[in-house]
């Protein structure tokens, strides 16, 4: 499928996106992420990968819209936790 990502043509294939990534270690979620292979990466990470190019030469937005067209499922990140619980430090300390 032909994808326009930072006004370079990419003829991509969703199996040619699955190759790529397979060796490839996800960064922390944060912002908008896809699910490749039941693993959750950002989206600026598979695009820097596929496309080779720097972050900042495209949009998250253009690598959503490009990989939900190939068929990936997009999302947001899932909030991060904390670790621990403010109000049970709260109660320790008897405040």
């Amino acid at each position: 499928m032909r994808c326009v990502i930072a006004r370079f043509p990419f003829d991509l294939t969703k199996f040619e996106v699955e190759q790529s990534m397979s060796g490839i270690t996800p960064e922390p979620a944060a912002g908008l992420c896809v699910t490749i292979d039941r693993r959750v990466y950002p989206v600026m990470q598979v695009g820097e990968v596929i496309t080779r190019q720097n972050r900042r030469d495209f949009t998250s937005v253009e690598m959503h819209r490009a990989l939900t067209r190939l068929g990936f499922t997009c999302h947001d990140a899932r909030p991060v936790r904390p670790d621990w619980d403010a109000r049970a430090d709260e109660r320790a300390l008897d405040w």
